[in-house]
């Protein structure tokens, strides 16, 4: 069974009546597969599919825990952990990185608009909730990969660091040495007071905002740690580029609000802060360097410079941790200088680009080459199929005797009024937001007559319906047809 339709058998157990449309939704870094079922009363919920039944099985239980003492993350309606999909309450689709870009386009004068400081501060204030009345209540033999941030955690972090950005940003460095300082950094990091709750990934966009209240996802790599982890990784995160002054006074906020629920003692917490924001922009960076120098994704190209920035004012406002690391100096010190490095990419151009697949089920499902997740993928393998007549074995669904057809049936033109408007919708609500990138695919048996003509068909409607739209149109499937045929115009369309 298809993931959307375990999905929507989910929707139909938990609100009693079948969704209306199950909707792919982009799912950025992550390679979890997220959709939006609307139910025909204006229902919603969110559906995820998660490839890794561990990670699942750690965010439905720590999701349950913190519902269960008032902690604002998604309701898990229903699961079903052996197909790995769950589904869960929809909080709408502003996360507090959109926020805050929002408010920077309606304000570009203000590096840190002063709307967004209260929102800030709303969720600093969450923040020693989730770390220690959350630590009371998750099962940490259910944390994966690890139970605690300890020493092999905070070791595979450098390393991926070290792998994934120095060495594909070709920075030099000397083994040895700096192995001896990932160790002596990690040595310091566990003299700190580690029994809290370690949100591990508390960034801006992990924070939902409804109705201007904050909400609290992807927690499913939480495990014991540190306090000091999970405030470095909000106020440093790099595309969120917080000036500094605002970062220091949301720190304050932050150890004030710590303040009311134990004793702090300021001086030790910001001395070991310095060495987790070292720790945690070193993993941002890793990642950065995996998606983006080698995967090429824009969006984590986009957020190297960023991060160097904020190493490179750790170096000259001396906000380095007490502990004697001269390799990693040496190190943060050549990237800081790599002025290739921390020149800006070309940005995403502006507008929105359609990725239009035709493809053979027979040889799997399209590669996305954009990042974003994937998008629409329409099973056509139900519609009578022309191949299976000699007069149209040797030619494609571009050809006209096929598409008039499959036009004069009427499970396709059926097929295609849905198809229709799921795409329209998704077109018009992906340019209102600003989005670049959506991709629909359609397969068939051979992916050369009925996927050919959807394909072909919705190109030419988008074309028509959204001028201002980049429609790429891909047959993958070409190199395997029969032979070339020879194209005729005017082909028919479904109505």
């Amino acid at each position: 069974m298809s993931v959307p339709a375990r999905l929507a058998e989910l929707f139909h157990e938990t609100f009693g009546v079948a969704p209306a449309a199950v909707l792919p939704l982009e799912s950025h870094g992550s390679n979890r597969l997220r959709f939006r079922l609307v139910g025909p009363n204006h229902r919603t919920a969110i559906g995820v599919f998660g490839p890794d039944r561990n990670e699942n099985r750690a965010f439905l239980a720590f999701a349950r825990a913190f519902r269960a003492i008032g902690l604002p993350v998604p309701e898990v309606y229903r699961a079903d952990e052996g197909h790995r999909v769950y589904l869960e309450e929809d909080l709408g689709d502003t996360t507090l990185f959109e926020a805050l870009e929002a408010a920077r386009r309606a304000a570009p004068q203000e590096p840190f608009p002063a709307a967004l400081r209260p929102v800030y501060e709303r969720v600093l204030a969450w923040l020693p909730r989730f770390q220690i009345e959350g630590h009371h209540v998750v099962d940490y033999r259910l944390a994966y990969p690890r139970a605690a941030f300890d020493c092999q955690s905070i070791l595979w972090d450098l390393n991926y660091f070290k792998y994934h950005f120095l060495k594909l940003a070709y920075i030099p460095f000397h083994e040895a040495r700096l192995e001896r300082d990932f160790r002596e950094l990690a040595r310091f990091l566990l003299a700190a007071e580690r029994d809290f709750f370690l949100y591990r990934d508390f960034q801006s966009r992990n924070v939902m905002l409804r109705d201007g209240a904050p909400w609290f996802i992807d927690f499913q790599g939480g495990r014991r740690g540190a306090l000091q982890y999970d405030v470095a990784s909000l106020l440093y995160d790099a595309k969120a580029a917080l000036p500094p002054a605002v970062r220091e006074e949301l720190l304050v906020f932050y150890l004030n609000e710590l303040a009311r629920h134990r004793p702090v003692d300021r001086e030790a917490f910001v001395a070991f802060y310095r060495g987790y924001v070292l720790v945690r922009i070193f993993q941002a960076m890793g990642a950065y360097g995996y998606r983006g120098f080698f995967e090429r994704k824009v969006r984590f190209l986009q957020s190297v410079p960023p991060a160097i920035d904020n190493l490179d004012h750790l170096l000259r406002h001396d906000l380095w941790p007490p502990v004697r690391l001269p390799e990693l100096r040496a190190v943060v010190e050549r990237i800081c200088q790599q002025e290739t490095l921390r020149r800006r990419p070309v940005a995403v151009p502006a507008g929105l680009t359609v990725t239009i697949t035709s493809f053979s089920f027979r040889r799997g499902y399209p590669e996305d080459a954009t990042g974003h997740g994937g998008g629409f993928v329409f099973d056509l393998r139900a519609l009578h199929n022309p191949g299976r007549y000699a007069e149209f074995a040797d030619l494609s669904g571009r050809d006209a005797p096929v598409a008039r057809f499959l036009h004069r049936r009427p499970e396709v033109r059926r097929v295609w009024r849905h198809v229709r408007a799921l795409v329209t919708f998704q077109v018009e609500e992906y340019l209102r937001r600003g989005f670049t990138s959506l991709s629909v695919a359609f397969g068939c048996t051979g992916g050369q007559h009925r996927s050919v003509f959807f394909a072909e068909t919705l190109a030419r409607y988008l074309r028509r319906r959204f001028p201002g739209v980049h429609v790429e149109l891909v047959h993958r499937e070409q190199a395997q047809w029969a032979q070339p045929t020879a194209r005729a115009a005017g082909e028919p369309s479904p109505s």
